[in-house]
């Protein structure tokens, strides 16, 4: 049995009123978790949902998610996360692109995702934050559908700079793998932790470190629909949080918080960063101030995430990315694909239990990207003289704001939607707090005429509210390439916006 929701019967099994999901006053025993997954399980069958087809689900971290998510893995389906940010275009994409046969929203916020399975031709169902009631109406399946090592669990939509975002195709067993391994390097006693639940679980991160770690070693996952720094100290204090994983702008928000000084956290005893560079200031004030311990690590969508790490039992190099974790390697290449020397600055590739099948339905991306069975990240960095890695720079363009990706593509694609637009070129400006801010030059059409701000509302009526650029400035032309490609490292950014 390969089925990675096998760890909830099995964590259950050992004890059922062991303390799973909590969301304020709302909490969910391992029991409960269990009868009410194999309920949804049931209830997706009954919409037609067989073995291999794909269930898209767009919840933010509130009960009904890890509910519907191991719901839809019990009855062998691939589970299609996304941001509950995303508007109806792009949920429409994601939901035609991978075929999915039915998409789960939360009722407050569902109208986006109703409108585009309107378009797409499927069914949308609509449920509570506490409890997936809407999904509860039928008798509960007895166990898990066989699953194989290679089969589908999750596809999650990535994307280069350019062409339309892609799918990557997780396994059963690159979740179960990567979520056992880090277990066994964070979680001690296991039953006895409280995890964080403020990474979105739709993102990679959350979803392996957090709710499927926690799952397997019987750990509580406390969850917060919304990040507040405030908020995020209160429920350390109430919930005896362990452990903190975060990005580190939720390092900096709690921080900064008002009043950060009065909670009591000394029941944390380590706190996980990812998703971009910890700026080793923002470290060194928050372990000051917390007096715990931040270990720093490395991963993409397309490796489950976690590929290397800062090691609880070994030396931490603030700055570093850490070495890689059990059942990984990691190397860095020159664009040839062989090994740089010792010291010099190449291209993150990983080979390992942890990455990915390959791009949904691409097979001329995925021989791109593992083009000998190692995974090419697009990611520079060094390694030092102990095997530590450091990221040095992004070979790829994407922007990271605030821990979410953000790919300049998208957001021209939007800006070219506007009549007035005739060149568009995303950029990432640097942000004291979010690493990085959406930026955007755009060269309007001959005799035409458009405002910057304008222009900035504009996209964000068609992008996520976190994508669109906050700063727009107007350009004659933009710097191109000999082939006459739009060259977005070489756009000037006026004085008054601020630097790349």
């Amino acid at each position: 049995m390969s089925n990675l929701a096998q760890n909830l019967l099995d964590t259950a099994a050992e004890d059922e009123s062991r303390e799973a999901l909590r969301m304020d006053d709302t909490v969910l025993t391992y029991g409960e978790f269990r009868d009410a997954a194999l309920k949804v399980a049931a209830s997706l069958q009954v919409r037609g949902v067989s073995p291999g087809d794909r269930v898209g689900l767009v919840l933010p971290n509130v009960i009904s998610f890890p509910v519907v998510f191991y719901g839809a893995l019990l009855a062998g389906a691939a589970v299609v996360p996304m941001n509950p940010l995303l508007k109806a275009r792009e949920v429409e994409y994601y939901l035609r692109d991978s075929g999915a046969k039915v998409v789960v929203a939360l009722t407050p916020s569902a109208e986006p995702v109703i409108e585009a399975a309107g378009t797409v031709g499927i069914e949308a169902v609509s449920v509570g934050p506490a409890m997936p009631e809407e999904l509860l109406d039928a008798e509960p399946i007895e166990r898990a559908v066989d699953r194989t090592d290679d089969d589908l669990a999750v596809i999650l939509y990535t994307s280069g700079t350019t062409g339309q975002p892609k799918g990557a195709e997780l396994t059963h067993a690159n979740l179960s793998r990567n979520a056992r391994t880090t277990a066994e390097t964070l979680l001690e006693s296991g039953t006895d932790d409280v995890i964080m639940g403020c990474l979105p679980l739709f993102h990679v991160f959350g979803l392996t470190c957090g709710l499927n770690a926690s799952v397997l070693r019987g750990s509580l996952l406390t969850l917060i629909p919304r990040f507040d720094g405030a908020k995020a100290l209160s429920v350390v204090e109430r919930d005896k949080v362990t452990i903190f994983e975060g990005v580190p702008t939720m390092f900096a928000g709690m921080l900064h918080s008002e009043g950060a000084g009065d909670h009591d956290v000394s029941s944390l005893r380590l706190c996980v960063s990812g998703g971009s560079a910890m700026p080793v200031e923002v470290m060194r004030a928050f372990e000051e101030k917390f007096g715990c311990m931040i270990l720093e690590g490395y991963g993409l969508s397309e490796t489950s995430p976690v590929a290397s790490f800062n090691h609880p039992n070994a030396e931490r190099k603030p700055g570093s990315i850490g070495t890689p974790i059990a059942g990984v390697e990691m190397r860095l290449v020159d664009d040839d694909g062989k090994d740089v020397a010792a010291g010099e600055v190449g291209e993150i590739a990983i080979r390992g239990e942890n990455v990915m099948k390959g791009y949904w339905q691409r097979e001329e991306e995925t021989a791109t990207a593992i083009p000998d069975g190692w995974f090419r990240t697009g990611d520079l960095a060094r390694q030092d003289d102990d095997g530590y890695f450091f990221i040095v720079d992004r070979k790829k363009e994407m922007i990271i704001r605030g821990g979410y990706n953000v790919y300049p593509r998208e957001v021209e694609e939007a800006l070219y939607e506007h009549p007035a637009v005739a060149e568009a070129a995303c950029i990432g400006i640097a942000h004291p707090e979010l690493g990085e801010e959406v930026a955007a030059a755009v060269a309007l059409k001959p005799g035409a005429s458009a405002e910057p701000d304008e222009l900035r509302d504009f996209v964000k009526e068609r992008v996520a509210a976190y994508k669109y650029p906050r700063h727009v400035w107007l350009v004659d032309s933009l710097p191109k390439g000999p082939t006459g490609k739009i060259l977005r490292r070489s756009v000037e950014v006026p004085e008054q916006v601020g630097s790349r």
